[in-house]
């Protein structure tokens, strides 16, 4: 599991809702439906408000509570399929869940 970090256990996630957690500086937003956990940036890319953890799910998408985009959960893209947030990869080890988050490059 490369790359792979461990950022709560399956217990701390509450169903059919978001949870904010930020790993090596990137903020995420990791959401659990049904038996399925997700994970996303958490920042909007409209006003880049942090507050995609807050929105509301429905359809296998999460809605932002500030402007009202949405952005499905697997894949992160806009209903029209354009990009809209970072998906990270989730893997549940012994209830525990683990995100594959990039680090942040900057240029200077």
């Amino acid at each position: 599991m490369e790359g792979f970090q461990k950022v709560c256990r399956i217990s701390d996630l509450i169903n059919n809702s978001g949870r904010r957690f930020m790993v090596d500086d990137v903020d995420i937003a990791i959401f659990k439906v049904d038996d399925n956990v997700y994970a996303l940036s958490n920042i909007c890319p409209h006003q880049h408000s942090p507050l995609i953890y807050d929105g509301f799910l429905e359809d296998g998408c999460v809605v932002c509570p500030a402007h009202g985009w949405i952005f499905n959960l697997q894949t992160g893209k806009t209903p029209t399929g354009q990009r809209g947030l970072n998906y990270f990869d989730v893997r549940i080890v012994e209830e525990n869940v683990f995100v594959k988050v990039y680090k942040k490059l900057l240029n200077w």
